[in-house]
């Protein structure tokens, strides 16, 4: 007796390949589209923040974009990084053909409640780095004067409303999309990770060599919880944890919002802190992995069922003529029965990995 052929398990960075109607250019032309509509988006969001800065009544700056001041202009830059969840979720459904939940998790969804569990342990240990940069001695630049609680406040609230939302947009293009789509055509994790982590850092622009070695290790790093626990939530807690504390340090203080710095200008030594705080954090989830049951893998879909045998040698069998056998019908044993095809098929359109 034949048995059933089990249906390819894949991981996280293979998840291109769900879909029943996968080809080889639908990430390809994905990609395409996620750039060109993402800044089509963002080219109608500027023209709104302007019209709406020029009804209002704010100053512009050399540029014609109107001075919206720290807070308010931070939050723009938030929003305008997060309008590529939208734009993705959007493409994964009309070209990727799938549900836009497969960049999630291997689930179909964000698993919400291990999301939580990884900001939990995120937030301590990043926490105690970033206290650590704070002594950081300040290169003789002169101390900025606290802002006040009032604008500290409003300031904070916009970050933990918005900062989550541009940490996760990143997670979604990086992690997500571009791992998915390198993983579309190479079966090892490894060659679908590294892309994406030099791309995170080089979108983050050329500051310092530390600098951009450390985006490259913190975007390895989120690219391996991705793949190992199946899905976004660790990379996202991580990132989502790192900038709310980096974007609250700098809204203690006045103009510290208007900061050009980035992560790509840092410095050895705060490097050398971050990249502690990211090995600790990756080796905790690591270790609480072993300790519970994780997704990692779905199911490929099954190739199409062949269809069935005609079952009759008396062609006017119970009165009813039987068709004969048709061209590319599975043949017909001695006992009447269909031969099972034989296994081979991928189940991802025939076309196998690298």
């Amino acid at each position: 007796m034949t048995q059933p052929q089990l249906a390819e398990q894949l991981p996280y960075h293979r998840l291109a390949r769900l879909s029943p109607r996968y080809r080889w250019w639908r990430p390809l032309l994905g990609t395409l589209v996620v750039a060109v509509t993402y800044m089509v988006a963002l080219v109608l969001l500027q023209l709104a923040c302007a019209s709406l800065g020029a009804s209002l009544g704010y100053q512009e700056d050399a540029d014609g974009w109107p001075e919206f001041g720290p807070v308010s202009g931070t939050a723009v830059d938030l929003l305008s990084i997060g309008l590529a969840i939208p734009v993705l979720g959007l493409t994964v459904s009309w070209i990727g053909r799938r549900r836009p939940g497969t960049v999630s998790s291997v689930t179909g969804r964000l698993r919400w409640c291990w999301l939580l569990r990884c900001g939990l342990a995120a937030a301590p240990i990043l926490a105690l780095t970033m206290g650590a940069m704070v002594l950081l001695p300040a290169d003789g630049e002169a101390e900025s004067p606290w802002v006040g609680w009032a604008a500290f406040g409003k300031a904070l609230a916009m970050l933990v409303v918005l900062v989550p939302v541009q940490a996760a947009a990143e997670e979604y293009v990086f992690r997500g999309w571009l791992t998915q789509t390198a993983g579309a055509y190479l079966r090892s994790p490894w060659a679908a990770l590294l892309p994406q982590a030099v791309l995170f850092a080089a979108a983050h622009g050329w500051g310092t060599p530390w600098g951009f070695a450390d985006l490259v290790v913190f975007g390895t790093a989120a690219g391996w919880l991705t793949w190992r626990t199946g899905g976004l939530e660790a990379s996202i807690a991580l990132h989502a944890v790192n900038n709310l504390l980096s974007f609250g340090a700098a809204a203690v203080v006045v103009d510290g919002l208007s900061s050009d710095d980035t992560a790509a200008d840092a410095t050895w030594q705060i490097v050398a802190l971050d990249v502690v705080g990211v090995a600790v954090y990756t080796a905790a989830v690591a270790w609480w992995l072993r300790r519970r049951r994780l997704e990692r893998t779905a199911p490929a879909p099954k190739p199409p069922a062949p269809p069935p045998g005609f079952a009759a040698a008396d062609p006017h069998a119970g009165g009813t003529a039987v068709p004969p056998q048709w061209a590319g019908q599975p043949g017909l044993s001695g006992h009447g029965a269909a031969v099972p095809p034989a296994a081979g098929g991928t189940g991802e359109d025939g076309a196998g990995g690298v």
